[in-house]
């Protein structure tokens, strides 16, 4: 074989692996394989099986129904191979005979891929009536060398499985005998069969059948020349067979050469098979295959379209995923998180950093204070009423929120199911036909029941952040431990401030006087309470400069106030993807994502590579 098929045989093994791979992923995003589609039945069933095999030239007898095919078959070999009927049809499974001598039947199984061969017995083997594609083959006697003979169904039967292999046969074939008559040169399905035979650059011998010689000599060349004209077929050589039943069934009826435009004086003992025997089989054999190459690569009909509907599908894909990213379905007026808790959360953690001493004081002091205040609290909330614990406020501040967003994100789906693009639009149907929302309210209900108020991952979030601002602000931290012994003193007082529920700013501000009387100290207590409203000053309110320390650690406060918040929105967020479009946003990346996978690239790496070697 040439060097240059070589070069073919790969970059085309190399296109089949990666349109493979890629034709699987665009099925699993919606887009039909290109099964049928001229350019892809040609690449498996001419290039991959042909590219790099000998040059075994494959030439097809292929025609209408009632034409005298197999008549026009058996005598081009030689012998009654293919069984000759009146009953339109009656051949439905292709015939091959090939040259004395061939042995490797693997050969005939890569070159005749969408076939399963089987030995023939009998004329009859091609009349078996089954769903699967049979190619019967025998070793015929008079056939050329490096020839592969075919008899084919018909190319405009009634059933659909005959155009089906016929179809496949006039792919894999290299070289097309054209059986026409006065009733079939016109036809439109036959005229449509070699329409794709001219797109591939098929050869073309035309064989005139049931002809007069006398009456229809004026009429040949013009059935020849529109059926030329009709179908765009290059004919190599054209021959006329006059209508004899006798002669037929002898294999004895005379072919007349008539030149290729059949125009010329009909030749008297021409033989189809020693035209055949004589033919450039190399150059035929590169022509077809260029042929099927330049359908595979020609951008408006072959493999470049196919990545076309590929991106196109994939930019659709994108805009449905940007779509339901830019809704934010996950969206939520969170509430704020109570200031108590998270000052009693940071409190335990600066317990824990104090040293043991330290601790007992300040221990001592709760306990101390927590008994003497007790009946003043209880006297004190049975006349206010017992005060509501801030927590299971917040989580039904949580709760309502989150029924809130899970309406609006329903009502929101509910839109786009009606009024999406086409990729997102029947992909959303289920989920929000029936009773979709009530299901998913009551799990997310579900959900938020068993989630904590303060969870073990907002606890190391909360210890995180505040060793962070040790790292970051030493010296407020050694202010704050340096006035930590004189905030021991003023515990009781703002525990007995907060249970009552008084003012604090204003108690702590005097208590902080009659206690500390560094100026900065009584400000930094006072402000940061009123900005955080709960007694974080005693614990928290570290400063070397009053005003830039209040700033400091209210911003801490509220960062983590922002943090809290932020978790309890991934949560829903993650509750959404897992419970509800998870799988839809995942299907919507992946559809968008085809174009750029590695797949795609080689496809169109290939094609490129293919086009220029075909050039």
């Amino acid at each position: 074989m040439p060097v240059d098929f070589l070069a073919w045989a790969e970059q085309i093994r190399r296109l089949d692996d990666a349109l493979g791979r890629l034709v699987t992923q665009a099925g699993v995003i919606g887009l039909s394989p290109p099964d049928g589609r001229e350019w892809f039945e040609l690449l498996r069933h001419k290039l991959l099986p042909q590219a790099n095999a000998a040059p075994w030239l494959v030439v097809a007898v292929v025609g209408g129904t009632n034409i005298g095919k197999s008549v026009v078959f058996n005598h081009l070999v030689g012998q009654a191979a293919s069984g000759v009927s009146p009953m339109a049809a009656k051949t439905r499974h292709p015939v091959c005979l090939v040259p004395p001598g061939f042995a490797d039947e693997s050969a005939l199984q890569r070159i005749f891929a969408g076939f399963a061969l089987q030995p023939w017995h009998s004329e009859q083997n091609p009349w078996t009536e089954c769903p699967e594609h049979h190619l019967y083959w025998k070793i015929g006697e008079h056939v050329p060398p490096r020839l592969l003979v075919l008899d084919t169904p018909d190319i405009d039967s009634d059933a659909p499985v005959n155009w089906q292999r016929a179809d496949i046969v006039r792919q894999t074939a290299d070289v097309l005998v054209a059986v026409l008559t006065q009733q079939k040169y016109n036809d439109a399905t036959v005229k449509q069969f070699f329409r794709h035979a001219a797109a591939a650059d098929k050869p073309i011998i035309v064989v005139f059948n049931q002809c007069d010689l006398t009456d229809d000599r004026a009429y040949w060349p013009e059935w020849l020349q529109t059926f030329v004209t009709e179908t765009g077929v290059d004919v190599q050589l054209t021959y006329v067979v006059p209508y004899d039943r006798a002669a037929a069934g002898k294999l004895t009826l005379p072919f007349y050469a008539v030149g290729r435009d059949g125009r010329s004086e009909p030749r008297v003992g021409a033989s189809l098979r020693d035209e055949l025997a004589t033919l450039h089989f190399d150059a035929i054999k590169v022509r077809t295959l260029r042929g099927a190459l330049a359908q595979v690569v020609d951008p408006t009909r072959g493999a470049p379209a196919y990545l076309d509907e590929v991106r196109q599908l994939g930019a659709s894909f994108a805009t449905a995923a940007r779509t339901l990213g830019d809704k934010q379905l996950a969206r939520t007026n969170w509430p704020a998180f109570p200031p108590q808790p998270l000052v009693d959360e940071m409190h335990r953690w600066w317990d824990a950093r104090r040293p043991g001493w330290s601790r007992q004081v300040h221990g001592a002091y709760r306990f101390v204070g927590n008994g003497v205040l007790w009946p003043l609290r209880k006297a004190y909330h049975f006349v206010a009423g017992e005060p509501v614990d801030p927590l299971v406020l917040f989580r039904q501040l949580e709760r309502q929120a989150i029924i809130a967003a899970v309406e609006t994100m329903f009502d929101e789906l509910t839109r786009l199911a009606e009024v999406g693009n086409d990729i997102l639009r029947p992909r959303l149907q289920p989920y929000v036909g029936g009773d979709a929302r009530g299901r998913f309210l009551a799990q997310v209900v579900a959900a938020h029941e068993q989630l904590p108020a303060i969870d073990e991952q907002f606890q190391r979030y909360i210890h995180q952040r505040l060793e962070q601002f040790v790292r970051e602000c030493p010296g407020y931290h050694n202010w704050l431990s340096g006035i930590d012994h004189a905030a021991a003193v003023l515990r009781p007082v703002i525990t007995f401030t907060f249970s009552l529920g008084l003012p604090i700013e204003h108690v702590l501000h005097q208590a902080a006087t009659q206690v500390v009387t560094d100026t900065v100290t009584q400000t930094a207590l006072s402000q940061v309470a009123l900005h955080t409203g709960a007694t974080v000053a005693i614990d928290a309110a570290a400063t070397a400069s009053a005003s830039g320390g209040i700033k400091v650690l209210v911003g801490l406060f509220q960062d983590l106030q922002r943090g809290f918040c932020e978790q309890r929105r991934h949560w829903f967020e993650r509750l959404i993807d897992d419970h509800l479009l998870g799988h839809l946003r995942v299907d919507l990346e992946r559809g968008a994502a085809i174009a750029s996978e590695q797949d795609f690239g080689q496809v169109s790496d290939a094609l490129a590579q293919l086009r220029a070697l075909a050039e």
